[in-house]
């Protein structure tokens, strides 16, 4: 209880700088200094987005890129931690597929959506296999060098006592490697979202990105910008319960908070 209120006295300078921007920009629209038509007020963007909410309307579209993003994310997750751990601890396995990760991981993943579309179409496989690719690479980074930095010793001390390599890694590298992991995969899901939407934009035919560019397209400004809050919100969301994980899961590890 104590560390919740921490966390929003922390918070609450942010949350002002929010609403001071929010009141500037409805002072705008109302002064006419800017175009209402093209930047609506931000109170009748909060009209439209109570209308969707009560109204039950976002829940089809934010399950849909919510599916979307969970399949995905957890292919890129699991196979990123498998091929990262196993380049950092086995040389020859990093030499046969160094090559291939850094020509493409600089690669823009948006750019291999309309390659995706081709081999895959326009269903859920293609927007899986985005939301994959772009969380594949963050994820087996930190993974590789998490297992670089596992102490030498406690992997000697192992073999000398007999273990396997396999047994060495299940035991000693995975317990250790687990918070780079984390942190690659709380980046990774930032990068999902991104593909997620990027993906219902180009190719498809519901979830939060489909939407936002259909209510563009019918020239909706209010509604428009109401599904883009709800998804400035989805991501919000994600982020805290990734936090939350990590925190949970490394209970044991020293805090060393700069921040005073």
């Amino acid at each position: 209880m104590q560390r919740l209120r921490r966390s929003v006295v922390e918070r609450l300078p942010g949350l002002a700088v929010i609403a001071l921007a929010l009141l500037v920009i409805e002072l705008a629209t109302r002064q006419g200094w800017v175009n209402a038509s093209l930047l609506p007020p931000p109170s009748r963007i909060l009209e439209v987005l109570a209308a969707v909410i009560s109204g039950g309307e976002f829940v089809r579209p934010l399950g849909a890129t919510l599916r979307h993003l969970g399949v995905g994310f957890a292919i890129g997750s699991c196979a990123g931690i498998i091929v990262g751990v196993g380049m950092g601890y086995w040389r020859p396995l990093y030499g046969l597929l160094e090559p291939l990760v850094e020509m493409l991981r600089p690669l823009p993943k948006p750019a291999l959506v309309p390659a995706l579309i081709l081999f895959l179409g326009v269903d859920d496989a293609m927007k899986n296999v985005s939301v994959a690719l772009a969380v594949f690479f963050p994820v087996l980074l930190n993974a590789m060098q998490g297992t670089r930095n596992v102490d030498p010793t406690l992997v000697d001390t192992a073999r000398t006592f007999g273990y396997r390599d396999l047994q060495i890694v299940r035991k000693i590298v995975l317990p250790a490697v687990v918070p780079y992991i984390l942190a690659g995969m709380r980046i990774a899901l930032g990068l999902g979202l991104i593909l997620a939407v990027l993906s219902e934009m180009m190719a498809g035919n519901d979830g939060l990105g489909f939407l936002i560019v259909d209510m563009q397209r019918a020239f909706k400004v209010r509604q428009m910008y109401a599904w883009l809050v709800i998804l400035a919100v989805l991501g919000f969301v994600l982020n805290e319960i990734m936090v939350q994980a990590e925190r949970a899961m490394l209970k044991w590890r020293p805090t060393n908070d700069l921040l005073s």
